[in-house]
């Protein structure tokens, strides 16, 4: 596996690849990688000739300077990780090679970055576009893998390729989890034993709330869920919503003719996860 810090050295190698018509595949992340980052290797393994992880820790999308600075970072155990799973490439930049002056970009996606984790991490979104931006100018690939736990980032990032004007494809790929049913995430690398006991009721939370959506309400939902992070005197519930899975938008009941899709996001102590799980 070939790693590069410097984007000049980078596009020396995408240059090469590209005049032999290989198609290329990106996997952006931030790092402390983890089984479902490697199956979006796989994946982009499987479509393209070359495939490309890069890893950065984006300061322009954290919201809070506490959270940037936990944030774990494990860059020589992500590239022994990456070189197993027999990735091509490695990029590993600087905060100054990605940003060599401000990126003061401000980008409108209208409804989709202004609910959910637009509402409740101002400028969240507008910070992943920008990094994003800047990461597909700089690789330029053919096809683009993210994982769906990061449901509403992904749809972001499709309306951000139209506002590019880009053929770049988007291929979202399925959440994969622990043996428990917990998302996987490289956040959960900072639970306690007690935290990670407690994040892994999560995805039964949101089974039985899908349960009752259908015997009963999607208001009886909500305040199911409400109710049961109220008992855990270290989980806070920052929300939980069922939405129209094309829009976003939130419903008040299901239509057999429309997807839907509840969205949660809580802290479990100080650690904030998300998960999402279709309805219907």
């Amino acid at each position: 596996m070939l790693i590069y810090t410097k984007i000049a050295d980078l596009r020396a190698f995408l240059k090469e690849k590209k005049s032999l018509n290989h198609t290329v595949g990106f996997v952006p992340t931030m790092g402390a990688l983890h089984n479902g980052h490697i199956s979006l290797i796989e994946a982009s393994k499987k479509a393209c000739n070359v495939t490309i992880c890069s890893v950065f820790v984006n300061p322009t999308q954290f919201n809070d300077k506490t959270d940037l600075e936990r944030y774990p970072r494990m860059p020589e155990k992500d590239a022994r990780f990456l070189e197993l799973a027999n990735c091509d490439v490695l990029f590993l930049p600087s905060v100054d090679e990605i940003y060599p002056k401000k990126d003061e970009t401000i980008f409108d996606f209208g409804f989709l970055d202004k609910t959910l984790d637009g509402k409740h991490r101002p400028g969240h979104f507008n910070g992943v576009a920008q990094v994003v931006k800047r990461l597909f100018e700089i690789v330029g690939p053919d096809k683009a893998f993210f994982g769906e736990k990061d449901y509403q980032q992904v749809m972001i990032i499709k309306a951000l390729v139209k506002q590019m004007g880009s053929s770049i494809e988007i291929v979202s790929c399925p959440i994969l989890r622990e043996a428990d049913g917990l998302a996987m995430s490289s956040r959960n690398t900072l639970l306690t034993s007690e935290e990670r006991e407690i994040a892994s009721r999560i995805p039964k939370l949101m089974l039985d709330a899908k349960k009752i959506v259908k015997e009963k309400s999607i208001s009886a939902a909500k305040l199911f869920i409400e109710e049961e992070t109220k008992k855990v005197s270290i989980m806070k519930l920052d929300y939980f919503e069922i939405c129209d899975a094309e829009t976003l938008e939130e419903i008040s009941e299901i239509n057999s003719q429309k997807k839907a899709i509840a969205l949660i996001a809580l802290f479990v102590g100080k650690i904030r996860l998300i998960d999402n799980l279709l309805i219907s």
